[in-house]
């Protein structure tokens, strides 16, 4: 990319034109990952946190944020999403919990910020409900690791 899409030639913020676009089946893969204290770990892999299911309320928190992302990233498009999902994996050596959100339209702008969003949220979420606990936990590692579709193709993070 030798430019940013989002200026005009004067510089001011502008949405990019999608209209010429083709609709191809856009697929967009992100990840993140919270690091907690043990005994925080422990109380969410063994389902013994006071709020419940934990993971389960991030999973929805994730596909909630992935539907609104055009409401809370000012120039994205609103797009009719066709499939997200969320999948957590515990790391009880690193003490963490890692998150892999996917987000599916077929239209004329990509999903990357939506997959993008689903992770972040899911993750804050599970800031959120164990907050009480530990307020030490750590967010990190939010990134693109996958996208298919549009005019650029495939692009796979390494």
């Amino acid at each position: 990319m030798s430019e940013f899409t989002h200026f005009d030639e004067q510089g001011r913020a502008v949405m990019v034109g999608v209209g010429e676009k083709a609709e191809t089946r856009r697929v967009a893969v992100a990840a993140g990952r919270i690091r907690m204290q043990p005994a925080t770990f422990a109380m969410i892999r063994d389902g013994a946190a006071k709020k419940g299911d934990v993971i389960g309320v991030a999973r929805l928190a994730g596909i909630m944020g992935a539907k609104r992302t055009a409401d809370l990233i000012p120039l994205c498009h609103p797009i009719a999403l066709t499939k997200v999902t969320l999948d957590f994996t515990l790391d009880e050596a690193a003490s963490a919990i890692d998150c892999a959100a996917s987000a599916e339209t077929v239209g004329r702008t990509g999903v990357e910020m939506e997959a993008l969003t689903a992770a972040s949220v899911a993750l804050l979420t599970l800031y959120d409900m164990c907050k009480a606990v530990d307020r030490g936990m750590v967010i990190e590692s939010v990134r693109l690791l996958e996208k298919r579709g549009g005019k650029s193709g495939h692009w796979q993070g390494e």
